[in-house]
């Protein structure tokens, strides 16, 4: 039986990106999909592409730093079915020096990345905790275990939310809710697209990332239906990372692997 069969899973952000490969892959495995979005239009089109499949997918125009909203949304959720699973997806970024970042640019990127998770950790977990089970998987960052010059405002939010999940892991284990982060590193994404070119993207994948490519949605997705499966039952408070080997320390350049014997 597929692993998440008749489980109802919420995805924040799953109208694209991540976020609708995530969708994808969790009704692979039978889940019944409540996804959450801002975009009125990219949310239609990603539930009109799974109910073609046979999903059993409903979405809701939510803002994530509306709490009231999120609230809102969460209640008829859960009261429609009992939560499952909650993927907390949703993510803006900017790339802004850090002297020039104005006042409402850093204030969207925490109310969205972190305050945001915050507001719809909390109350689904609150629906969670009375019936003692649950996972929740975070879209934590790379950038939150380490820093990018240009991205101060959302290192500081994704390093938050590490935090968030680790602090949510050890209070609600005890109501059987397990809580871990996904970290992935450069991902192909529209969000990406939008910041880098494809020549800066090729650039900073053969300086940086070991493996000298950026990962597909397709790549990251499975690690959360992981993290919110009984195949990691006993992994909780986990911020698992998949960057090609970025984090893992300075990458060597051709002549260094040179220099060490290896003929690449």
């Amino acid at each position: 039986m597929a692993r998440f069969q008749n489980k109802h899973v919420i995805i924040t952000g799953a109208a694209r990106g991540i976020g609708f490969e995530i969708a994808r892959q969790f009704a692979r495995e039978g889940a019944r999909l409540r996804l959450l979005d801002r975009r009125e239009d990219d949310l239609a089109q990603a539930i009109s592409s799974l109910q073609a499949g046979g999903t059993d997918v409903t979405g809701v125009v939510v803002d994530v730093t509306k709490r009231s909203d999120v609230i809102a949304a969460v209640h008829a959720a859960d009261d429609d079915a009992p939560i499952d699973v909650l993927v907390n997806n949703a993510g803006i970024a900017y790339e802004t020096g850090f002297l020039n970042i104005e006042e409402e640019e850093w204030r969207r990127i925490i109310d969205v990345n972190l305050t945001g998770a915050f507001f719809v950790a909390q109350a689904v977990a609150r629906k969670m905790v009375v019936r003692r089970r649950g996972a929740i998987v975070h879209m934590a960052s790379k950038n939150g275990l380490d820093g990018e010059s240009g991205y101060a405002h959302y290192n500081a939010s994704k390093a938050g939310l590490v935090l968030l999940t680790k602090t949510m892991a050890l209070e609600l284990a005890a109501f059987g809710i397990r809580v871990n982060a996904v970290c992935p590193g450069y991902v192909a994404t529209p969000l990406a697209a939008e910041l880098d070119s494809a020549e800066v993207t090729t650039a900073f994948a053969e300086r940086y990332i070991p493996q000298e490519r950026v990962a597909r949605p397709e790549e990251i997705a499975p690690l959360f239906l992981f993290l919110a499966s009984d195949d990691a039952s006993f992994v909780t408070g986990a911020c698992l990372t998949a960057d090609g080997g970025q984090l893992a320390g300075q990458k060597p350049d051709r002549s260094t692997l040179a220099r060490l014997g290896y003929s690449v």
